[in-house]
């Protein structure tokens, strides 16, 4: 999994704001209500430099220790303590690791686990472990910002549609002999949790990109593009005029654009 998810620090700086915007309080607070009474451990899967903590640490109670788990330990070493809900700062523990060999024991003591923006670059297999692992701890489970593959653009245009379904298929590629789920993710989350009799919620988190988001909304956009040209490269000429006319509408503010995100907590029975 190691070779796949290699994360600029950049992109996650930039994409900061609008993954706050997006995620679910409604599902934060429900968390926060089958957390057990007295000190909380919450553990961070592929948490980068500890973004989710940076959210969610305010909305509960404390004292709260987050246990940061990433493969980048140059991610993991800019990762700062956030604020608890009474205005003390976190305890932070990293641990350094490839999440495709998560086992229940390293998450020894979790009053809760969280993740964001993870599932959907995940195989089958390594899903399956972390659900089973999850499950094994008994936590309740907070999932943020799994991507569903729906885009849609304001205004419309004519390429929109099969750069998207491009762009999923792209998103559940097999790369370096692994299937990644892309926009399934989600689902066979949900059904992987429910099959182990536990409880599932899920909110629709979109980001809202448009005039006031110009700098990662021209950056997701060319992600987008150049994954669906390394998916079908017969695609490049169009794309590459779909991408400066639509770079342009950016720069204008005259496009918007709703990149849906699924937010999901899961508790025991």
């Amino acid at each position: 999994m190691t070779d796949i998810i290699v994360v600029a620090p950049e992109w996650l700086t930039l994409r900061e704001d609008a993954d706050a915007r997006a995620r679910s309080t409604e599902l934060a607070a429900a968390a926060a209500e089958r957390m057990p009474a007295g000190e909380a451990r919450i553990h961070d899967l592929g948490s980068g430099t500890g973004s989710m903590m940076r959210w969610l640490a305010p909305l509960l109670p404390g004292p709260q220790t987050w246990v940061l788990h990433d493969w980048n330990s140059q991610l993991l070493d800019a990762a700062q303590p956030a604020l608890d809900a009474d205005g003390r700062p976190t305890a932070v523990r990293v641990q350094v690791g490839d999440l495709a060999q998560l086992r229940a024991e390293d998450l020894a003591g979790a009053t809760l686990v969280t993740a964001s923006a993870l599932l959907d670059v995940l195989t089958w297999d390594e899903l399956e472990g972390i659900v089973r692992a999850c499950v094994a701890t008994g936590a309740p489970s907070l999932f943020s910002l799994t991507v569903t593959g729906s885009v849609r653009f304001d205004p419309v245009d004519p390429a929109d549609r099969v750069f998207e379904a491009v762009f999923n298929n792209h998103q559940r590629r097999i790369a370096d002999e692994r299937h990644l789920l892309g926009p399934d993710a989600a689902t066979v989350t949900i059904g992987l949790f429910e099959a182990a009799g536990w409880h599932v919620r899920v909110v629709d988190t979109p980001w809202r990109l448009g005039a006031g988001d110009a700098a990662l909304f021209a950056g997701w956009l060319d992600g987008w593009v150049a994954a669906v040209v390394e998916q079908r490269p017969a695609l490049s000429e169009w794309a590459a005029e779909f991408l400066q006319r639509r770079a342009g509408q950016i720069t204008r503010g005259e496009v918007s654009v709703v990149v849906q995100h699924r937010d999901l907590l899961a508790w025991p029975p």
